[in-house]
């Protein structure tokens, strides 16, 4: 945590534990192929908005409860509280429900919004039998685990819900719904849009496609995989969650394999230290290697500690050239392979390219890499918590200027160095902006208001934030202060900080 003020030290954060969750995979035969259902979320919500998903959600103390209360429902299996999730949800999102002979159907819209409104009214529709849960008996395939890099974690069971020939039709409720639109995919060619950055996906979800289309639902049934998973954010960027010693709430370093297998690769920001994540980098690269890849470089975004790993134990796993700015190769042992990097130069990997920009607010030498499925950004911005500029040799002005320049190139996603991927990049960085800009407008005032002194006007400054940390807080409004001062604002005269009048 190289950003934190000399002398403040913040508990460590612990890793989310898994919630269990259900999704439907639902498929139908289209002529000769088979096609599956996936859902549009909506630009509003805050968990990836506009991707693409299949129905379903986590099991709530509703359905454990229903399940408590009528043990005979789906008695013969070991999942009842996930099969009950899944018929709810699958009623609630997209309007498909069991007609209890092992076909499906479509419910009025009045039933959907009277379980969108409640959700305790499904098992009491079932009882006045509107609906049925005879014969539904769907497949698991997967199951697959959230990242330990969010705050929200889901276990989530997904299953194969064949209605064959059948032409249903997903309806929305009518009021407010995550999802705005549906769409019917063959997997090969919703697997080859993503590849070309034309679709957005889950990263849980893109591992499952590839093996609906390698296997099919049948192998996939007879042993659901479960364990392992790469964690695809987009074709040619992979993340691998190192655990760190970061500044909460994260609890991991955010390190990127870029290219494909087979191809050239680079390492961005290899943190590990600790025996931990040395362990995890390892089998990492072994992966990597055994693909018939080639680690070509390691990329570092900027110098902070949880961001650079244990370069001599990582010496022994893999070795390649570090590509970094003057600044963070000043604080690395020298190397004749070594690369500075700085604005404007290009990594080419294979046939993909990613080009350097610097954003120096957060500390001298940051870069962050630019390619066309997104923005490898560092510690610019992060989806969860906040990112500090330390005042012992961060740049408030220029931290802003760099989110501003992030926002206007517009990316489709935002890969941070901590936390999950950013989903809707522009509305994140307008937030950061909005709200720095808003404190640097607070400090401004307080310096008009207060006596000068740097602990009047941070009481000022952070009287909308009591819980902030103090030290935290008077070290963030030292940094705005350099930079209204930087920028001929206000002037500091024997500790006191003045407004400057302007003529």
């Amino acid at each position: 945590m190289g950003e934190l003020p000399e002398g403040v030290e913040l508990p460590s954060a612990e890793v989310a534990k898994p919630r269990p969750s259900a999704a439907a995979v639902i498929s139908r035969n289209s002529g000769e192929n088979m096609e599956i259902l996936l859902c549009h979320r909506v630009s509003e919500v805050p968990s990836f908005p506009d991707f693409w998903a299949f129905p379903g959600g986590g099991i709530s103390r509703v359905d454990r409860k229903v399940a408590e209360s009528n043990p005979s429902w789906f008695s013969e299996r070991e999942d009842r509280e996930w099969l009950i999730a899944l018929l709810r949800e699958m009623l609630e999102e997209v309007g498909v429900v069991p007609d209890g002979n092992g076909d499906f159907v479509n419910v009025e819209i009045e039933i959907i919004d009277r379980v969108n409104e409640n959700k305790s009214e499904w098992s009491k529709l079932v009882f006045e039998n509107k609906l049925s849960i005879d014969n539904f008996n769907p497949v698991q395939i997967t199951q697959r685990t959230t990242p330990p890099v969010a705050p929200i974690r889901h276990r989530n069971r997904f299953y194969h819900v064949d209605t064959g020939n059948n032409l249903i039709k997903p309806k929305l409720p009518t009021g407010r719904s995550e999802f705005d639109e549906f769409q019917w995919w063959k997997p090969a060619e919703l697997l080859h849009a993503w590849l070309s950055h034309k679709v957005k996906l889950p990263p849980p979800q893109v591992t499952l496609i590839r093996d609906i289309v390698e296997l099919g639902f049948s192998e996939l049934a007879k042993n659901p995989p479960s364990g392992y998973h790469r964690i695809e954010y987009a074709n040619g960027v992979e993340l691998v969650p190192i655990p760190t010693d970061t500044l909460p709430p994260a609890t991991h370093t955010d390190c990127y394999v870029l290219g494909h297998p087979g191809g050239s690769r680079i390492i961005v920001d290899p943190a590990a230290r600790s025996i931990e994540a040395l362990e995890i980098l390892s089998k990492k690269v072994a992966e990597i290697e055994n693909s018939g890849s080639k680690i070509i470089a390691t990329v570092f975004t900027h110098k902070h500690p949880d961001h650079i790993g244990d370069l001599s134990e990582i010496s022994k796993i893999y070795q390649a050239p570090i590509f970094a700015s003057e600044e963070t190769l000043s604080v690395l042992p020298k190397c004749e392979t070594d690369r500075t990097l700085s604005e404007g130069d290009i990594i080419e990997i294979d046939d993909e390219t990613w080009s350097v920009i610097e954003t120096h607010g957060h500390c001298p030498g940051h870069i962050c890499l630019v390619g066309e499925a997104g923005i490898v950004s560092g510690d610019n911005a992060v989806l969860f918590g906040t990112i500090l500029v330390p005042s012992s040799d961060g740049d408030m002005n220029e931290y802003l200027a760099g989110l501003e320049r992030l926002r206007d190139l517009d990316p489709p996603l935002l890969f941070p160095g901590h936390g999950p991927m950013v989903a809707n990049p522009k509305r994140l960085l307008t937030r950061y902006l909005n709200h720095r800009k808003e404190r640097h407008l607070r400090v401004l005032n307080a310096v008009k208001s207060s006596d000068g002194s740097l602990d009047s006007i941070t009481r000022e400054a952070y009287a909308d934030t009591p819980d902030a940390h103090p030290n935290l807080a008077m070290d963030q409004t030292y940094s705005h202060l350099l930079a209204l001062e930087e920028s001929g604002n206000i002037r500091q005269e024997d500790g006191i900080w003045n407004f400057v009048k302007v003529k």
